[in-house]
């Protein structure tokens, strides 16, 4: 289900003026024309079906009013939010890999409904990846490209790249006050000695209310910064599986997890 995400909310007519770049998603990706039903994603997370009023492609603008019941197609049903993501807040640590791949995990990050991506700078990172300019709009535009696409409802959050220690911290502090079963903290570790399966992790935490994956980059993580991340909370797990790109290792981990729960 494609949504459009609008960082405006409607009018005292309940209204919402398109112009710019987003009308080119409306116009060019979704096709729309006036009559055409849209899922609008407000401000505040809700999810409102709006129909197409107007749409003047000299200005460049579309005007969509609030969807009346009676407009919508027959048989129509409103989409269902997930109600995993809706429950449980996921986290991607991940080590800094090559910049090419950065723009895919965020993508497919997005689209599983991860509530964070926190860069973590590790032993193994990739030389360059530290010039990556977090501080450009280029990540945000991926995210909400990736969330219109997918119709997630969690607002994806990016933040600036931190280190290792820090990384440790701020899990703890996530999950400070939360019981065992309210929590779940993995990492992927190549090794199989000392790790467990990801259906070992996961058992009994179907009432988690955050959750947390740890993917190394291209080089892995070292034994130092697994004993570490244990002492942190999370569980060292080996994927039995062919051997995975850090890219793949972090959506299928969070595939698993979110299967398992």
């Amino acid at each position: 289900m494609r949504q459009y995400i609008s960082q405006r909310n409607l009018d005292s007519s309940g209204l919402l003026t398109i112009i710019g770049k987003d009308f080119r998603y409306l116009r060019s990706v979704l096709r729309l024309i006036p009559g055409d039903m849209v899922y609008v994603r407000l401000p505040n997370g809700s999810l409102q079906s709006m129909t197409v009023c107007a749409c003047d492609d000299k200005a460049k603008k579309i005007i969509l009013q609030i969807c009346e019941p009676s407009l919508a197609k027959e048989g129509e049903k409103q989409p269902e939010e997930t109600e995993l993501i809706e429950s449980c807040q996921f986290f991607l640590f991940m080590a800094l890999p090559k910049s090419s791949k950065l723009d895919m995990i965020i993508r497919q990050a997005t689209e599983c409904g991860v509530k964070r991506i926190i860069p973590v700078q590790t032993e193994f990172s990739q030389k360059g990846s530290e010039k990556i300019n977090f501080h450009s709009d280029r990540f945000d535009r991926i995210i909400k490209e990736a969330r219109q696409q997918s119709g997630s409802p969690v607002s994806t959050e990016i933040g600036p790249c931190i280190t290792f220690e820090d990384a440790c911290e701020i899990w703890k502090a996530e999950s400070a006050g939360l019981t065992d079963d309210e929590k779940l903290a993995v990492v992927l570790y190549e090794r199989n000695e000392s790790s467990i399966t990801i259906k070992e992790a996961c058992g009994g935490k179907e009432k988690a209310k955050k959750a947390a994956l740890f993917c190394g980059s291209e080089g892995g993580l070292s034994p130092r910064e697994v004993h570490e991340l244990k002492e942190a909370g999370f569980a060292s797990v080996h994927l039995k599986t062919n051997i995975l790109r850090c890219e793949t290792a972090a959506l299928y981990g969070l595939a698993a997890m979110q299967a398992l729960l």
